[in-house]
């Protein structure tokens, strides 16, 4: 078993987990301001306003995360790589546009913030969905909401334990376990995004900013259990298919390609030494760090 320790594209630094702390918890009231606001606040007057407000917020927030993560550390091989890897995941993604859950981008998801790290997986996660939304036509108010779903998602996949040491099928069965249940989740969350914009009169499973909470968390239950859940099954299954089938080429691959990388590696040229016949013959070594 390995115990080499994996390198990773970022490291996060303070300013970035206070970034990624602050969207985090803002992003949690945006999508669960329902539950979160008594009936009699200001906000649930709003019920209609509230999901604009927050998108906007949101796009803020994360191109903030973003530039703190980059600032920390995204170098030039990294941004390569991310770009590489979002295309991929734009590309995937229309794949299953239509069709219950066949959504492959996902696996990829997972696999790479594994194999790169949570905060190269959070800015890979909201870059590729802002990418194929760009691709498939599907920017809205629900963007905002996806780019930090898919966010957290990516970085997810980065936090599960054991990134230096488990290898082989240990590692397939937990990336499988946490597609599973990380597919479930991203369904969920994108659902409360888009459950206040019904409106209360069209249907007894909407958002009904004068009931109380017990009330429309069994709403929102219903509504999950009416609207998405043979998706979101769909999109875990597939997950976790993916994950055993692709998934040790796919690791092997961007490990491969992160060694190669060298992300943590100083940068170092040779300077030729001087003309023959000069005074002082020399050899000049200049380093460049790669990261801070």
């Amino acid at each position: 078993m390995s115990t080499q320790r994996q390198a990773r594209a970022v490291r996060l630094g303070p300013r970035s987990l206070a970034a990624l702390a602050l969207v985090s918890a803002v992003g949690v009231a945006g999508f669960g301001w329902p539950f979160l606001a008594p009936p009699t606040s200001r906000l649930s007057a709003h019920a209609q306003d509230a999901p604009w407000l927050f998108a906007g917020l949101l796009v803020l927030l994360v191109a903030v995360v973003a530039a703190a993560i980059s600032e920390s550390g995204l170098g030039p091989k990294a941004v390569a790589m991310l770009g590489v890897l979002a295309a991929t995941g734009a590309a995937l993604r229309p794949i299953g546009a239509g069709t219950a859950g066949i959504e492959p981008m996902f696996f990829l998801m997972v696999l790479s913030g594994r194999v790169l790290g949570p905060g190269f997986g959070f800015v890979l996660g909201s870059v590729t969905m802002f990418a194929s939304a760009l691709l498939t036509g599907g920017v809205g108010p629900w963007l905002p909401f996806q780019m930090l779903a898919m966010g957290w998602f990516a970085m997810g996949a980065g936090l599960l334990p054991g990134p230096d040491r488990l290898r082989g099928r240990a590692e397939l069965a937990l990336l499988a376990a946490y597609g599973f249940l990380a597919a479930f989740a991203y369904g969920t969350i994108m659902n409360l995004a888009g459950w206040p914009f019904m409106s209360a009169l069209a249907s007894n499973v909407a958002f009904d900013p004068h009931a109380p909470v017990a009330t429309n968390l069994a709403r929102f239950l219903a509504y999950c259990l009416a609207t998405s859940l043979g998706w979101d099954l769909g999109r875990a299954v597939v997950t976790v298919v993916l994950t055993l089938t692709l998934g040790p080429a796919v690791l092997r691959a961007l490990r491969r390609a992160t060694r190669r990388a060298a992300f943590e590696t100083p940068v170092t040229f040779d300077t030729p030494p001087d003309r023959p016949g000069s005074e002082a013959p020399h050899m000049t070594r200049v380093t460049y760090e790669a990261g801070p």
